[in-house]
Order: C-alpha cells, then sequence, then structure tokens
C-alpha cells in the first residue's frame, strides 16, 4: 500500500525541514498547537485574506492522511508563524499549505523563506506532483510572493479565489 500523504511528508529528511533561517516541524505538543491557534496573530485587517488557524490545524485533525500541522520556528527555536501542508482540494491532483506568520514577524523575509521551504518539502515528497496556491483576488501582497518564487497564475478558479501553480 502507498503511504499516505502525511506520512510521506513526516518521513523526509530532516535537513529538508530547514533553510538558512527557519525551520519547520509538525505540531506535536499542547504548546505548539495553542502558539498555533491562540498566540500567532495577524496584523489588523490580515484575517479576510486567510482562514483561521484553528480551522486549519482542526481540519488537519479530522483528515490527518491528508494533512501535516506544522509550527514555523527561527533557527534558535522562537516560533513565528504555522503552517499546515495538505493535498490540493480543488480540481486536479496537487499539493498546498495554508500558512501565515505572526504580525511581529512579517515584512522582514520570514514569509518568502517559508514559502520557498514549504516547496522544497512538497516537492521532495513528491517531485512530480504540481504545487498550487490559492488566494484572494485582492490580496496583491500574496501574488507578488507567489510570483516572486516561481509560481504563475493560472486560469482556474478554486471558488472564488485566484490559483496559482508551480
Amino acid at each position: 500500500m502507498e503511504p499516505s500523504f502525511a506520512e510521506k511528508i513526516k518521513s523526509l529528511p530532516k535537513d529538508i525541514w530547514r533553510s538558512e533561517r527557519i525551520a519547520v516541524r509538525p505540531i506535536e505538543s499542547d504548546d505548539d498547537l495553542w502558539y498555533a491557534v491562540v498566540e500567532c496573530t495577524l496584523a489588523p485587517g490580515q484575517e479576510e485574506y486567510v482562514n483561521p488557524a484553528g480551522f486549519s490545524i482542526g481540519r488537519a485533525y479530522l483528515y490527518p492522511e491528508d494533512h501535516v500541522p506544522c509550527v514555523i520556528c527561527k533557527k534558535n527555536g522562537e516560533k513565528i508563524g504555522y503552517i499546515v501542508f495538505h493535498i490540493w482540494l480543488g480540481e486536479g491532483r496537487g499539493f498546498t499549505w495554508g500558512y501565515y506568520l505572526d504580525r511581529r514577524f512579517q515584512g522582514i523575509g520570514y514569509g518568502k523563506e517559508a514559502a520557498r521551504l514549504a516547496v522544497d518539502i512538497l516537492k521532495a515528497a513528491d517531485p512530480q506532483m504540481p504545487v498550487k496556491l490559492a488566494t484572494e483576488p485582492h490580496n496583491a501582497k500574496a501574488q507578488q510572493l507567489y510570483e516572486s518564487i516561481g509560481f504563475v497564475k493560472s486560469e482556474e478558479m478554486d471558488g472564488d479565489d485566484l490559483v496559482f501553480i508551480l
């Protein structure tokens, strides 16, 4: 039997989970869960662009074979955000992620570094699987970020959201 998405992701070598300044690791403790759902907060006005962490992580616990909820940390272990890797839920096949950084760590390159690391992790799990991201049409910052790391806007829509593909 082929391993599940979560098994593939969790079995990747530890060096895949790190970049120059950050690391990603699965949520495995109450402290990690509390950080992701309660302590990691957005700047005012950003709530309209992303699902609340509790929703994304809750879905991960309902469908554990298709989701891997993680925290994003600086090299010193300080938590700076959360990310949930999962199977694309829209049309076609693919992998994706949902994430955000705590407002204290935005605007200094961690978001882009986390996005690049997410691509590396998903591509290590299956190099042939497309990586797709969806965003609100008026979220110009996310669109610019995705395009800056190689994603292109597709004709596909995910409900009202634009879809970008790598």
